[in-house]
């Protein structure tokens, strides 16, 4: 099955109501989890690699295992996809080496670390979208800052986040700056801040209103009800994990993440993507460490990355599952990144009009 673009996945995620979830990649082992489990669940895939993923395994070996994972499951709609680009030119990049989707996070200039301003948000994610779209290639754009309520401070990741103090406006996405910056830029996809931040130490407490601001997804969603939305920080780091990865030897403070049926509340309000990391890392690292504990001889990398890969997978199977994406990979009848490109020409694929042919 063809690599897919973004922008028609999630036009079929809100035409039936689902989620998808978007899996961070590194490594061979976390794509093979990923694909078994949306094998067994029959979900279309998002993988998504940072800057830091392209870095640490080089953007050839990241894209041929991609394609080793299209040819090993043919039926399974994957896009892949470029998360929190700096620039033009890591778009560009991304475009170039079969990403079909980029994320221009125009949110923090180049530097991934200064809040930028709207203006400078605004023009460069025009520039990027307008580019993108002439190759068929989806754009996801982020207007506010990814960040603690509770501590008024971003988290960085893979060498990306605001550093330091940001203003409590910034942490939370003006509802009607969103119009104003969707009609702006043309964007697929829109990111917002609502108190979640990369990282397990999300919060101090399990989550309520104060903390993690779902009231801000409704309020977007009733301005911009076609608008896909995207949560980014969505880790759950449910506390079995915890206790497992603590169980082994880890020294993992308590924290909280953002509860699976809060995403859920998301999803019914315009949540269509869902980014997680950290629930991946953590799942295999507690598999690695409960062998490197229980099997002091043992030194085949195989025997502790087997049973990583089974956790992860089973992780990602819940993920479908609880997000609705199960059940929907034979749904979608993908289209090439040619016809996307002639329908955004066409001015057929502006924000909020579904790509057709996507069922």
């Amino acid at each position: 099955m063809a690599r897919i673009a973004l922008r028609q996945l999630l036009d079929h995620a809100a035409e039936y109501g689902y989620g998808v979830p978007a899996f961070n990649i590194n490594n061979m082992e976390q794509i093979v989890a990923i694909m078994a489990a949306a094998r067994e669940a029959d979900a279309p895939v998002i993988l998504q690699a940072s800057r830091g993923a392209r870095s640490y395994a080089g953007d050839i070996m990241l894209t041929r295992m991609v394609d080793a994972a299209e040819a090993m499951h043919p039926d399974i709609p994957i896009c892949l996809h470029q998360d929190h680009g700096n620039d033009e030119a890591t778009c560009l990049s991304a475009i170039q080496y079969g990403f079909t989707s980029v994320m221009m996070d125009g949110s923090l200039e180049s530097d991934a670390k200064t809040p930028a301003s709207y203006d400078y948000n605004r023009d460069i994610t025009r520039r990027v979208t307008d580019l993108a779209h002439a190759v068929g290639v989806s754009v996801e754009g982020e207007l506010g800052v990814l960040g603690s309520l509770e501590t008024g401070k971003g988290e960085a990741e893979d060498g990306h986040g605001a550093e330091g103090a940001v203003a409590r406006d910034l942490l939370l996405t003006d509802p009607d700056q969103a119009v104003e910056f969707v009609q702006d830029t043309g964007v697929d996809a829109l990111a917002i801040a609502m108190g979640t931040s990369h990282g397990a130490y999300k919060f101090s407490r399990r989550p309520d209103g104060d903390i993690l601001a779902i009231d801000v997804v409704k309020a977007i969603n009733e301005r911009l009800p076609s608008i896909h939305l995207v949560m980014h920080g969505s880790s759950s780091v449910p506390q079995e994990l915890q206790d497992e990865f603590n169980r082994w030897g880890g020294e993992m403070p308590q924290t909280w993440g953002v509860p699976v049926e809060e995403i859920q509340t998301g999803i019914r309000h315009g949540v269509r993507k869902v980014n997680i990391d950290t629930d991946c890392r953590l799942v295999m690292a507690a598999e690695i460490r409960r062998i490197a504990t229980e099997k002091k001889s043992e030194f085949d990398p195989r025997k502790f990355l087997q049973p990583s890969i089974d956790a992860l997978k089973e992780l990602c199977r819940q993920r479908y599952e609880a997000f609705g994406a199960a059940g929907q990979a034979s749904r979608l009848r993908p289209l090439p990144l040619a016809e996307m490109a002639r329908r955004y020409r066409a001015g057929t694929l502006t924000p909020g009009a579904p790509a057709k042919d996507a069922a």
